[in-house]
This record gives structure tokens, C-alpha cells and sequence, in this order.
């Protein structure tokens, strides 16, 4: 089969020569071939120079992910490579033979070396999600690559791309698993922690792996500290803050599946309504109504924006958020708040704090700057792959 090309305008070029892997649609000057979605397509410059070989989409403005700068063919060897270098980096990590910590990433996209591909694991189960219609359509490969490359680590490996896919191709596509099975419910540690974990109908692969070391890090503060956990999802944070000897916890989220959760996890870990409650209402409402001193306030909401349209909106949000707890927490209180929006940089989320706390008026400290875990690396050329932005803030 001939490989189509794909020719950039002139002057478009300039990213990739910087290897930023991504190719818009409204940089392609013409096309020779006829390339459906999930091809491999090469990419040249305006006048012909080789830049990338990668995958297709009609779907969305990237129009190709690129998987290689270099002249090269992309073969089950290729990815077979990747695969294997991302488990020595988890390895290297302390996080592929650990009986504390058996839930991690595997593959991070751009990251790995494999755009659009996420792979977390969770004990002997890896779940599977494309984001990329190319990807997706290799899933058999790669799942057999992983099983491979794990030596026995990972028996299972479940596809859950339904929800990640681009619209028009995911109606067609089911959850279920690719090799293997599994209950889709079980328990997990994390350093030495127990969460129940349900990949099967859990939001995203089942848990926020992205959290690991931030947790870890309100786990070292939170000793007889009131803590209010907003947007707790199956309450990471909670378990944390109860497990170091916090004198109260409070789990907030608007989801009552996520209050189940949240209590299934208190008992297994060990503790009682003795000192957790959880409170299934709205944040920005909780927060604007605040009856209880918190030393700790933890703001960790979904992306408030998923592309540029919505940047806007989102920066309000934030802000919003961000001035309620500014506002409600004691003095001396600390406030962990967090983005998770791609399209929210890491100065534009400072700035939005920043502007909050100029609308409060009070006295606001950075004492600690968050970010994702080496398990979710950033490619150096793909400064969109750092999407996870944490601030400490300690509030006079």
C-alpha cells in the first residue's frame, strides 16, 4: 500500500523542525494520496523535506500525531521499542515491583513516545485508552506488546476508549477487554494505602494516578488539621489526610457514587465517621457558605476546558473557586488547588490565583509547587503534556 504525503504551507514547518509532534489541520498545504483515518501518513515541508512519519485524523484539528522525526518505517517493532522503554522508566521509578504502590501509568501519549495512547495499571490489569482513531485500530498489537514487554506483571489488559475516542468513530466502539479479564473491582494499594477501584464504569481508567505524590505531600501536613477534600471523586486526598492523623475530614463531590466510593475507602483503610463525613453538594455552593475553620482546603476540580474556546470560562472558574476558598479558610489555613486543564498553562493558572487573591484581599504565600509524577511524563518538545499544574498556598 503507497503512503500518502502530507505537504505543510510554507513557514508551517517550524514546529516540527522544533519535533513538536503534533500537525494542525490549517497547516496542510495538499495532499498526495488519499488517507483515511488512522493511516500513516509522512509529512514534508513546503517544498518536499522529509519532516515525520505518523498517524492520520480527519477528527479535530490535529490532523496528524507524529510518531517518528526520523526516515523510518513504522512497524509492530516500532511500538514493540516504546512499550519496552516505558517499562524500564517505571521500573527505574521503584513502581512495576512494588507490593506498596500497585497502580501506575504505563503510557503517557506524546510522553512515551506514542500519541494518543494511555495505558494505566492497576495490580496484574492494564486499561487501555485510545485517543486517536489510529491507536485504537492497533489495539490488538499494543495490547499484545504490553503483555510482552510486562514479563508476566500484566495478564489483563481492558480497552475503555469509548469515552475518549472523537465522536463520529466511538459510537461504534465497546468497552471490554482486549486479553484476558478481571472483575473490573478491586483493591489496590498505594503507597500502602487501600483504594477500591472500578475500571470498568469509574470516571477516566477507574482512578487519578496523576495525584500520587501530591497526596503524598498533604499526607506530610495534614496531622491534626480539619480538612475539607472538594471534588473527591473516591476521596485519594481523604485517605491520605485520615491515614497521617488529621482530626476531621470532609469529602465533598455533587456525585453519590462518588460519596459510595468515598465510604467504601474510609472503612477499608480503617476509619470511621468518627472523624470523616462525606457531604454530597456542590463546591463553588459549600464553599460560598463555609461554617467550619479548615486548616486545609483541597481544590482539585475536572478540567473546567477542554480546548481554546472554553478557555475563557474556564479562567473564571478557577478564579471563582479559587476566591471562595481564599476567602473561607482560617487564618494560617493552606489551600492544595490544582488544574487539570491542558489549555490552562501553568502561568495563566498562577495568574488566575493571583487575581483571586487580589479580589480577597488577603495575605497569600506559595509555599509549594505540584505537578504530575515521573509515571506521566513530558516529552521536552510537547509543552502541552505538563497539563497537571498544583499551587500550596498558605493564607493570612
Amino acid at each position: 500500500m503507497t503512503e500518502s504525503k502530507i505537504y505543510l504551507k510554507s513557514k508551517k514547518d517550524r514546529s516540527l523542525v522544533r519535533q513538536h509532534p503534533w500537525v494542525f489541520s490549517g497547516a496542510i498545504k495538499a495532499m498526495e494520496g488519499h488517507p483515511q483515518d488512522g493511516d500513516i501518513v509522512s509529512v514534508h515541508a513546503n517544498k518536499g523535506r522529509f519532516l515525520g512519519r505518523g498517524l492520520f485524523s480527519t477528527q479535530g484539528s490535529i490532523s496528524v500525531r507524529v510518531l517518528t522525526f526520523q526516515d523510518e518505517p513504522i512497524e509492530e517493532s516500532f511500538f514493540e521499542e516504546r512499550i519496552r522503554s516505558a517499562f524500564r522508566l517505571r521500573k527505574n521509578l521503584g513502581l512495576t515491583d512494588n507490593a506498596e504502590t500497585e497502580i501506575y501509568r504505563l503510557l503517557h501519549a506524546e510522553g512515551d513516545g506514542i500519541p494518543g495512547c494511555i495505558v494505566d495499571v492497576y495490580g496484574q490489569t492494564a486499561v487501555f485508552q485510545a485517543h486517536d482513531i489510529g491507536v485504537h485500530q492497533m489495539r490488538e498489537k499494543l495490547a499484545a506488546s504490553i503483555l510482552e514487554a510486562s514479563e508476566g506483571r500484566i495478564t489483563a489488559v481492558y480497552d475503555k476508549s469509548n469515552e475518549t475516542l472523537p465522536r463520529d468513530y466511538r459510537t461504534s466502539v465497546e468497552n471490554g477487554y482486549i486479553s484476558g479479564s478481571d472483575d473490573g473491582l478491586r483493591e489496590f494499594k498505594e503507597y500502602g494505602h487501600r483504594f477500591k477501584i472500578d475500571w470498568v464504569t469509574g470516571q477516566k481508567t477507574g482512578f487519578f494516578i496523576d495525584q500520587r505524590e501530591n497526596r503524598a505531600y498533604l499526607g506530610s501536613i495534614a496531622k491534626d488539621k480539619k480538612v475539607l477534600n472538594t471534588f473527591c471523586y473516591t476521596g485519594g486526598f481523604s485517605i491520605y489526610a485520615l491515614d497521617a492523623g488529621a482530626s476531621m475530614v470532609h469529602s465533598l463531590d455533587s456525585s453519590q457514587k462518588a460519596m459510595d466510593l468515598v465510604d467504601e475507602n474510609v472503612a477499608l483503610n480503617g476509619h470511621s465517621d468518627k472523624n470523616h463525613e462525606s457531604i454530597k453538594a456542590d463546591a463553588v455552593d459549600y464553599l460560598k457558605h463555609l461554617e467550619t475553620d479548615y486548616d486545609i482546603i483541597i481544590l482539585d476540580p475536572p478540567a473546567f476546558a477542554k480546548s481554546m474556546h472554553s478557555r475563557h470560562n474556564a479562567i473564571q472558574g478557577y478564579k471563582r473557586l479559587n476566591g471562595h476558598a481564599i476567602r473561607q479558610i482560617k487564618p494560617g489555613g493552606v489551600i492544595m488547588t490544582f488544574s487539570c486543564s491542558q489549555v490552562i498553562t501553568p502561568q495563566i493558572f498562577r495568574d488566575t490565583v493571583l487575581s483571586a487573591a487580589i479580589n480577597e484581599n488577603r495575605k497569600v504565600r506559595i509555599i509549594a509547587q505540584l505537578h504530575q509524577p515521573g509515571d506521566h511524563p513530558v516529552n521536552i518538545f510537547h509543552p502541552e503534556g505538563e497539563y497537571l499544574k498544583g499551587l500550596v498556598l498558605e493564607v493570612e
